[in-house]
């Protein structure tokens, strides 16, 4: 893998920024023409420093306004039990992120629903019986102070 410059790092900010930014601003705004600014952005792809563009959503606009994190606990760590257990999590659309952690619990999940009865159902339903699922921990989000999607390239 590459190591990166001072240049690589303005691309990256400027894309966190704004990926939809024209490479001729683009390149305005780091010093260099279109032409290596869209090389070195091709680059930055291949080389998976840039791994997707998104649109950002607006949960609360779009009905999903209960935000909800959750440890399980599995009863078991043997055998395929992980491989199971991730391959199940991937499966479900209202998770958002999953974690294998180190600590009491074993994953740690980011959920999104509509409501409290959402995630009623969605927890006795499906994620108590992910596979070798033993235990939860939920905390629901009253305020969510701080969610940035931004990485520090200082």
């Amino acid at each position: 893998m590459k190591e990166l410059d001072k240049t690589d790092l303005k691309i990256l900010k400027i894309l966190q920024q704004n990926a939809r930014i024209p490479m001729t601003e683009l390149a305005e705004k780091v010093g260099l023409s279109t032409t290596p600014v869209t090389e070195r952005v091709r680059r930055l792809e291949r080389e998976n420093f840039i791994c997707g563009y998104h649109a950002r959503l607006n949960p609360h606009a779009l009905g999903q306004s209960l935000l909800v994190f959750v440890e399980i606990k599995l009863r078991s760590k043997s055998g395929n039990i992980f491989e199971d257990f991730r391959r199940e999590v991937m499966r479900i659309p209202q998770i958002l992120e999953c974690h294998l952690v180190s600590g009491e619990y074993d994953y740690l999940i980011k959920v999104r629903l509509p409501d409290m009865s959402a995630y009623r159902d969605m927890l006795g339903n499906i994620l108590l019986h992910l596979p070798a699922a033993s235990e939860s921990r939920s905390y629901v989000v009253m305020e969510e102070v701080k969610e940035e999607v931004v990485l520090d390239l200082t």
